[in-house]
């Protein structure tokens, strides 16, 4: 086939949108298909308001038109409901094409965060924007439940992998990698902003380090009232990977993440899971031995470190890429 993925969360982007996306693309190459992405890299763009770290497509339209005829696709899949996304939808529509969707992100809990916006109404326009897709991919029981009681159809199962390669044990970490910090070590990445709930983290009980990977709006701010914690910006490829290793507790605040890809790149690196006791770390590690979920972060933190690194990483080792992106491959339909 040829895959045709159009998205507003791309590179330079990080985050696990973009690892879901790129690493997908991989997998599907390997297995003999070809792959292209159309993403805000293509077109001119503006700054998401509070959030400049992002950037969206102006006026995508007649640009994204010219892409697709360009790579001639036999499959559209529309990752996001950004101006492309909404841009793909109008051009398939019209055409009478198919096209598959998934939901990555809580947008109306994360714009309720921002603006006094019901989430009825959020939730009104997302499933105005999924109601045609021949398949609406989505990572988790809970959010397909959820999202099924909300109205939503044509709901697909679509999880997500690690790179157990990459994400590993490794014995050359010690305190020199943060400099002089005290063990053990929490640590939590991702995006420095408000949907996180980075608070809750920081403001947890701890004996120990608390550092914080990634960037985004609240990062100067976090890092003016927290003044122990260590901020390290943002971090990619074996410099990530060797952070993760480095942790004793890897901590997951977020109460809105529809997966939270970052949990399973800790387990591949032997780091215990600390979280609360929602949609996302309930589907991945409910009623595992490899996290604490609590509704007291700190207990929760505190009770992970006890986990052992090795079985952490024997479970991580069964949840491959490859199998995630068999599954997203049959969830296909031809566009025509």
């Amino acid at each position: 086939m040829r895959i045709l993925f159009v998205t507003d969360a791309w590179h330079p982007q990080i985050n696990g949108v973009v690892r879901t996306l790129s690493t997908t693309g991989t997998e599907l190459e390997a297995l003999g298909h070809a792959v292209a992405f159309v993403g805000p890299d293509r077109f001119r763009t503006f700054p998401l308001p509070t959030y400049p770290e992002i950037r969206i497509a102006l006026t995508p339209g007649r640009r994204l038109l010219e892409e697709v005829e360009r790579f001639q696709p036999t499959a559209i899949h529309i990752a996001t409901e950004g101006p492309l996304g909404w841009a793909a939808r109008g051009m398939c529509r019209s055409r009478g094409w198919r096209f598959s969707t998934s939901y990555h992100t809580r947008f109306p809990e994360y714009v309720a965060e921002r603006a006094p916006v019901p989430l009825s109404v959020s939730y009104a326009v997302l499933r105005h924007f999924h109601a045609n897709s021949s398949a609406l991919m989505v990572a988790t029981n809970s959010i397909e439940r959820e999202l099924a009681e909300r109205g939503f159809a044509n709901l697909r199962r679509w999880t997500r992998g690690v790179d157990v390669n990459q994400f590993r044990p490794r014995n050359d970490n010690d305190e020199p990698l943060f400099g002089d910090v005290q063990r053990p070590i929490a640590l939590y990445v991702g995006r420095v902003a408000v949907e996180k709930n980075i608070e809750a983290f920081l403001e947890a009980p701890f004996k120990g380090s608390k550092i914080v990977v990634g960037d985004g709006p609240q990062r100067a701010e976090l890092a003016r009232k927290y003044g122990h914690v260590k901020f390290l910006g943002a971090q990619h490829g074996d410099m990530l990977a060797r952070t993760f290793a480095a942790a004793d507790v890897f901590v997951f605040p977020s109460k809105t993440d529809t997966f939270g890809l970052v949990m399973l790149e800790a387990l591949a690196s032997g780091v215990p899971v600390a979280a609360y006791p929602v949609a996302g770390p309930i589907d991945v590690l409910g009623g595992t031995d490899v996290a604490c979920l609590d509704d007291d972060l700190g207990f929760a933190i505190e009770q992970a470190l006890a986990i052992p690194r090795d079985r952490c990483r024997q479970f991580a080792l069964g949840h491959s890429w490859h199998a995630s992106a068999q599954q997203f491959l049959a969830n296909l339909q031809p566009c025509a």
